[in-house]
């Protein structure tokens, strides 16, 4: 089928790349002179949509890469889904490729008469460190339920089969399941998409401002189980080892905070929704990860969150000969925002 002219992939004759004005974050020091910087902004918002606190330019256009999978989560449990809520965590996943990620996206697609022929993700190694080591110790190739969606992409081909849409094409922004969610994603941003390209693993992608973002994670975070917002938030609390991995930050900051909502993407991304409806995103310049959790922290601690909680994750030291020599840390971004 056609695809409508306002779901067509950005390309470079069609958009204007403009840099957003993007200002220091973290640092990271080494033996007391400061060797790198990382840019960025971010944005929390409260329960009533009011911002609470803001750095850089968090109403530019970006692409939330991963961070859109509970929303993605969300639009199919409206349309049907339903899973057990570890399957449920799961399909909001960016997972590490363990037997239980793995084993979890062949029983959603079991569940529904499918299998992994039905998957039109791409193919890759396990994402987590530990796992793709003894992945490669053993041998084995690139898969598509190794691939790090492949938990979204196996509830995708389900609730096509749940609607009677066709599972060939599901990634096809025309497709009636891709219209659900960047309708959903629209819906909870409160914004139309800026531009639309696609993912790394073959999802239409949708661009919207860390603004729209928190908004987003704001309105799941402090939703009930009696809404498909809320069911998702809910499973991914409950296994946040489904959503992540063990080792992975996002999977030890949703232990370690109590209610707290957790979801990070490709690119330098955290998104974050507390139990009040606090909802908060950021973004690292330069896409690299390292910077993520320092500065998603300091954040934390400024909306009144326990820093002692928090400690394990803020500073990870920085080495020189086996030993300390210095740190990454967060920048006082809030004095001057």
């Amino acid at each position: 089928m056609p695809i409508p002219h306002a779901m067509r992939a950005a390309t470079p004759e069609n958009t204007t790349a403009a840099t957003p004005r993007h200002v220091p974050l973290a640092e990271q020091t080494r033996d007391g002179l400061v060797e790198s910087i990382h840019y960025g902004s971010l944005i929390a918002v409260g329960p009533d949509g009011d911002t609470l606190l803001e750095a850089g330019e968090p109403d530019a256009a970006f692409y939330p890469r991963s961070s859109l999978k509970p929303l993605q989560a969300v639009a199919m449990v409206r349309a049907g889904l339903k899973l057990p809520e570890n399957l449920l965590a799961l399909t909001a996943a960016s997972h590490s490729g363990a037997a239980m990620h793995q084993e979890g996206a062949a029983r959603i697609l079991e569940m529904h008469g499918l299998n992994e022929a039905a998957l039109e993700n791409s193919t890759d190694f396990p994402y987590g460190t530990a796992e793709r080591e003894e992945w490669l110790r053993a041998g084995k190739q690139q898969s598509q339920l190794a691939q790090n969606c492949s938990g979204k992409h196996a509830s995708m081909a389900a609730t096509c089969v749940i609607n009677g849409w066709p599972v060939q094409g599901y990634l096809d922004p025309g497709h009636p399941l891709q219209i659900l969610v960047r309708d959903t994603i629209t819906e909870f941003t409160s914004e139309d998409p800026a531009a639309i390209s696609t993912d790394g693993c073959g999802t239409p992608l949708f661009a919207h401002s860390l603004h729209g973002m928190a908004r987003a994670y704001s309105r799941m975070a402090a939703a009930d189980n009696n809404n498909a917002e809320g069911q998702v938030a809910h499973a991914m609390r409950a296994y946040p080892e489904m959503v992540a991995g063990e080792g992975r930050d996002v999977t030890a900051i949703m232990r370690v905070v109590p209610g707290l909502l957790a979801k990070d993407g490709f690119e330098g991304l955290q998104l974050i929704g507390l139990r009040d409806g606090t909802g908060v995103a950021i973004k690292i310049s330069d896409g690299g990860d390292r910077a993520r959790m320092p500065v998603t922290v300091r954040v934390l601690e400024a909306l009144g969150l326990d820093g002692g909680q928090l400690a394990s994750l803020a500073s990870p030291p920085i080495l020189g000969g086996g030993h300390p020599v210095g740190v990454l840390r967060a920048t006082n971004f809030l004095a001057c925002s």
